[in-house]
């Protein structure tokens, strides 16, 4: 079958079909394919203060209103907003504008909570805003920015540009994981 092959001849030989749909998945993937997809990655676009940012959309497992109701964690930093019972499940949230040092998020309608999807730190993020899925080309990816207000570039991997906008890339899971998140409990 070194041809391209009709795959209504295969139906009755089911062995081949599936020979020939891995053929053609494997050339695919290998780019050999003349009409092969451009590249696209796709990102949770969000706001932080008055700067958008896109995250992974791997690492962000849902998009919540800001809970009514929250308890407070004594003895702990301020960006600790509170611990929060989402469908039976204890979600730290924490106020991401004022654990990078920029001054506390003001909560309004457009305040959302990033629920981040890491397997052993969870996390609720509050944002100002969620500004939904951003897709972008692999061309428009860059690994220039320009520097934030909000002092979050150590957690920056990128920037995809698209016109006159830029739209750093956060990293959730190296937020999540740093000490600076990680030390909750006041000094």
């Amino acid at each position: 079958m070194s041809g391209s092959v009709d795959l209504e001849t295969l139906v009755k030989q089911p062995f081949e079909l599936l020979a020939e749909i891995e053929r053609r998945s494997r050339q695919a993937l290998s780019g050999q394919s003349g009409s092969a997809m451009p590249a696209e990655w796709v990102g949770v676009g969000f706001r932080i203060g008055e700067e958008q940012f896109v995250a992974s959309r791997e690492h962000v497992r849902e998009v919540l209103m800001l809970p009514d109701d929250m308890t407070r964690v004594p003895g702990a930093r301020r960006w600790l907003l509170g611990i929060a019972n989402l469908r039976g499940h204890l979600l730290p949230l924490v106020d991401v504008k004022l654990l990078l040092g920029s001054g506390r998020t003001t909560l309004r309608r457009t305040t959302r909570v990033i629920s981040v999807n890491h397997r052993e730190i969870p996390a609720g993020l509050v944002v100002d805003e969620v500004l939904g899925f951003r897709r972008f080309m692999d061309h428009e990816f860059t690994d220039v920015w320009p520097e934030t207000v909000v002092r979050c570039d150590r957690f920056l991997t990128g920037a995809y540009q698209r016109n006159d906008d830029t739209w750093p890339v956060f990293d959730l899971f190296d937020f999540v994981e740093s000490n600076l998140f990680l030390r909750a409990a006041a000094d």
